[in-house]
């Protein structure tokens, strides 16, 4: 116990005290804020209005009602929205005149006169063909152009309205659009958290164990490698025995993987949990901060989350090792660790079926195989707990898994570590593995 002991404290601490573990450990945390709170403070930042001038060359209304809704366009819902445009309306009969005109005063920046950011012109000939002109600096902005281009269809709707001796509010109010509001409800209650915030944490946190089982698999795969075509193992093997040096460097590993995997879960804990306060600091406004679509993190799903990474990295850190001491040289392991791979990225696509029906038959079926269940049970329960009984037994049909690899990898282990030259056929595995 003690040689082994000695392993995995060899395997930790080499790989802790490296600089791209401690960069990578510091990155995660600042890499989550930033997901979490940039497009926050970018959406409350203190935007300047746009300057549009409207060239209004059309008969009718149409002019007037662009100028209304534009100036009546705002950022923000609080009690003190800010502008999205400052509006000059221009009436002409000379429109491609004036247009040549106005065009060249858009974007010069060392102006000492205030000068437009665009144009819209309105003609006769635009609203019968609903093809309406913006000639401006920020045309390729596509928030700025869906928002003026909403403003201008009200508009343009109106008119036609009003030209075909309807009332353009009456209409308005009959086909105004309906707004579905999506609110979780986990075990009887509401949580207040939002469909979208329910699909962006079952993403990432599939995103996060698909990147750290292959990574940390690879590196014992490497590790095994390394030492195998050094020669260190040799001299390694005349003091321990073959299983406690794999045992050694998985739970090794392992140990670093589950070390920064609860540091970044423990940071995104914390900034979930702290969403109000620290947009305060950020003097992002209140409507902001309410409006955020910022998925809860809670204890249980945390310790849910960090069991099934275990026994997933248990699971396929077994077979990369024997793909490790299969192999001799790092050639060979690009083909051999294939079927691995494809393991991991099969658990990985098992997120699209289980996010549409999360509580159905096959969603159920996942969850009890071995080489998808780190993936599909997490996922599962960050949409809707599970019960304790089926949680339970995803984690037994898991830990299962685990040891049928371990023995299987155990055998392969052992012979091939000292096994050099070409790398074996199935045929010559499965013997192995029979008389390992």
């Amino acid at each position: 116990m003690r040689k082994l002991l000695a392993v995995i404290r060899r395997e930790f601490i080499e790989r802790v005290r490296t600089r791209a573990f401690v960069l990578s450990t510091l990155l995660g945390p600042v890499f989550i804020a930033l997901t979490l709170f940039l497009p926050l403070y970018l959406s409350g930042r203190q935007t300047a209005p746009k300057r549009i001038v409207i060239l209004d060359g059309a008969s009718g209304g149409l002019g007037a009602r662009v100028d209304s809704l534009l100036r009546a366009a705002h950022y923000g819902t609080d009690e003190s929205p800010r502008s999205k445009y400052e509006v000059e309306w221009l009436r002409t009969t000379r429109v491609d005149e004036v247009q040549d005109s106005l065009v060249r005063s858009i974007g010069l920046a060392r102006s000492t006169t205030p000068h437009p950011d665009g144009v819209v012109v309105l003609t006769d000939q635009a609203l019968d063909s609903g093809t309406l002109r913006y000639l401006g600096s920020n045309v390729g902005s596509p928030t700025d152009m869906d928002a003026l281009q909403g403003s201008l269809q009200a508009a343009v709707l109106a008119e036609r309205l009003s030209r075909a001796n309807l009332d353009p509010e009456v209409v308005r109010r009959a086909s105004s659009p309906i707004r579905l509001e999506k609110s979780k409800v986990t075990a009887g209650r509401l949580t207040g958290e939002s469909g979208e915030a329910s699909f962006f944490l079952a993403y990432v946190m599939t995103f996060v164990l698909y990147f750290a089982l292959l990574i940390y698999g690879i590196q014992v795969m490497s590790s095994i490698l390394e030492e195998k075509t050094s020669r260190v193992v040799e001299v390694l093997a005349a003091s321990l025995t073959p299983l406690q040096l794999m045992l050694g460097k998985i739970v090794g590993v392992g140990a670093v993987g589950l070390f920064q995997l609860t540091l970044w879960a423990a940071a995104a804990f914390y900034l979930t949990t702290n969403l109000g306060p620290i947009l305060g600091l950020m003097h992002v406004s209140p409507d902001v901060a309410t409006s955020a679509s910022v998925p809860s993190v809670s204890i249980d799903l945390l310790l849910v989350f960090l069991t099934f990474f275990v026994l997933g990295f248990f699971l396929y850190a077994g077979l990369y090792a024997a793909v490790g001491a299969m192999c001799s040289s790092y050639q060979d392991t690009q083909q051999a660790n294939m079927p691995v791979t494809m393991g991991i990225v099969a658990g990985f696509m098992c997120m699209f079926p289980i996010l549409n029906e999360p509580d159905g038959a096959l969603a159920r079926v996942l969850t009890m195989v071995p080489f998808v269940a780190p993936f599909a049970t997490p996922l599962r329960y960050s949409i809707t707990p599970l019960p304790l009984g089926e949680l339970l037994l995803s984690m037994l049909m898991t830990a299962l898994g685990v040891l049928g690899v371990a023995w299987l990898a155990s055998r392969v282990y052992r012979i091939g570590i000292l096994a050099y030259g070409k790398r074996p056929s199935l045929r010559e595995v499965a013997r192995w593995i029979a008389t390992g």
